[in-house]
């Protein structure tokens, strides 16, 4: 049976990724004449109806990357000052949903959102002040610093780029659309070592939920 699960990986025409879609969406962008090229592994073949003069019918084939006429927000969003919202699931995704205080992995049930400077201290709810925490560290943290209650930040938080985003939003991603998303990833991505199976050719589930 076809796995219609998939999702489409969106570009604007220099490559820049933007977002994930559906195959019927990918085929509403075809209609409309908005794809420029396509690349990556066939994912689907749409067939629709048959033409009355021809009789043929028509064929539709969806690659699992579509590069469509870009916008100025694809421009902004390529740009070093650009911030991805900041949503749990991304978060916790970033983390590789493990506690970055007790270092265990858990469910997305079992995980919170830890302001590492308290908001009760000023702090923010900025990408570079978040990390993912198990519930039990973040009640055993409270109102402190990491500092403050003794205990040690296994890793320094980040804002991913829009690029790093695209990645920790995608629902399952096949290994040609990881290894095209590695490609716009920093050079000092702390996410590039985590996606290093897609090269051999792995497809990676988009989380551990």
């Amino acid at each position: 049976m076809l796995d219609l699960s998939n999702q489409i990986l969106r570009t604007d025409v220099s490559g820049m990724p933007l977002e994930w879609i559906t195959y019927q969406e990918a085929a509403r962008l075809y209609y409309m004449e908005q794809v420029v090229y396509s690349c990556g592994r066939l994912l689907y073949t749409v067939r629709g109806g048959f033409n009355a003069a021809t009789g043929q019918r028509s064929v539709l084939e969806l690659n699992s990357i579509i590069a469509t006429n870009g916008t100025v927000q694809a421009t902004l969003k390529g740009h070093a000052g650009y911030t991805p919202p900041l949503d749990n699931k991304a978060l916790f995704r970033r983390d590789d949903h493990l506690c970055m205080y007790c270092g265990a992995h858990f469910p997305t049930s079992g995980l919170s959102r830890d302001h590492v400077t308290p908001i009760s201290q000023s702090g923010h709810d900025v990408w570079t002040n978040v990390v993912t925490a198990c519930k039990r560290c973040n009640n055993d943290k409270a109102g402190r610093t990491p500092e403050q209650a003794g205990m040690q930040l296994l890793a320094v938080p980040f804002k991913p780029t829009h690029a790093e985003y695209i990645y920790l939003k995608g629902r399952r991603i096949l290994a040609d659309q990881m290894e095209f998303l590695r490609a716009h990833f920093p050079r000092t991505s702390p996410l590039r070592n985590r996606t290093v199976r897609s090269e051999a050719g792995v497809d990676l589930p988009a989380s551990s939920d």
